[in-house]
């Protein structure tokens, strides 16, 4: 792999999604409605308070680390809990909407440039290569980070699933690293990154209502302490996700214009041989310090 890094060609495999990483996001997904009804109130979307020790316990599968509940909201719960040999923590949200259609916040949160438009903080955001094979994608993803932190870019294989037989949507995204795009000293390359969204309908893909399951990790390089990180991540992700929630909305609304990735096969718009590449931009340097110059903030 290390010659074709080299070549100048990015190798697929050993970095393509593979069919058993959906099929574990699915079965976590499985999990959290088999230990729902311990969380569920008294209506649709809402979550009781159980003792903080049955939840951590009931909420790992077994064998697992225990998460630790953080947020605790009417429409979402948010856990966290540490990575083994490493300063950093895995972070997990369940939730549900009833104002909006899976399929309008699946497709929202796919649309790479629908996401440029209703998020201010994206920087720059394009399809690099496709795989053939399972659909996979390799995203490149810049992204401002709060002031005073220098912005990020991630550069990332994606791969969806639309499960109709079992009434389930996938996706599942993580850290890759790709010839095309090499290190750009204006930002601070995070190498570890992880994301998997798996979206259970309350009845059809169609009608609104569904319930969701977000995992998450990522290495965001700071110099900051562990607490600090945490609470950007603990407070960033609902914001996230509300801004995500309220583009599905506006996207309905106003019948914008989005991308249906449920109807249309992964390489459609993928270009010749399925693959989609982007020339490396330029940048001017203006004088400021760059991240290599100085510990990541």
């Amino acid at each position: 792999r290390l010659m074709a890094t080299l070549a100048g060609v990015f190798v697929w495999d050993g970095q393509r999604i593979e069919e058993e990483e959906l099929q574990r996001s699915a079965q976590e997904m499985k999990h959290m409605e088999n230990i729902s009804s311990l969380l569920q109130g008294s209506s649709p979307g809402e979550y009781q308070r159980l003792d903080p020790k049955l939840e951590r316990e009931a909420v790992a599968a077994p064998g697992e680390q225990p998460w630790e509940m953080i947020m605790d909201k009417k429409h979402f719960k948010l856990w966290r809990r540490p990575i083994e040999g490493t300063h950093l923590y895995q972070y997990r949200v369940f939730g549900s909407y009833t104002d909006v259609t899976p399929r309008q916040f699946f497709n929202v949160q796919l649309d790479t440039e629908y996401r440029k438009k209703w998020d201010s903080l994206v920087i720059k955001l394009d399809v690099i290569e496709r795989d053939l094979a399972t659909g996979s994608e390799v995203i490149h993803w810049v992204t401002h980070f709060p002031y005073p932190m220098y912005s990020r870019d991630y550069v990332y294989v994606r791969r969806y699933s639309v499960d109709k037989e079992n009434n389930l949507m996938v996706l599942v995204s993580r850290a890759v690293e790709h010839p095309s795009v090499p290190e750009d000293p204006e930002y601070v390359r995070v190498r570890t990154y992880e994301s998997q969204m798996v979206i259970r309908p309350h009845k059809t893909f169609d009608e609104n209502g569904f319930d969701y399951l977000l995992t998450y990790s990522d290495n965001p390089q700071t110099v900051f302490p562990r607490y600090c990180v945490s609470w950007m991540v603990s407070s960033g992700m609902p914001d996230f996700l509300e801004k995500l929630h309220t583009a599905a909305l506006k996207a309905k609304k106003m019948e914008i214009e989005v991308r249906d990735y449920m109807s249309a096969k992964p390489l459609e718009s993928g270009g010749s041989e399925g693959k989609a590449t982007m020339a490396a931009a330029e940048h001017k340097s203006d004088g400021t310090r760059s991240p290599a110059q100085l510990e990541y903030a």
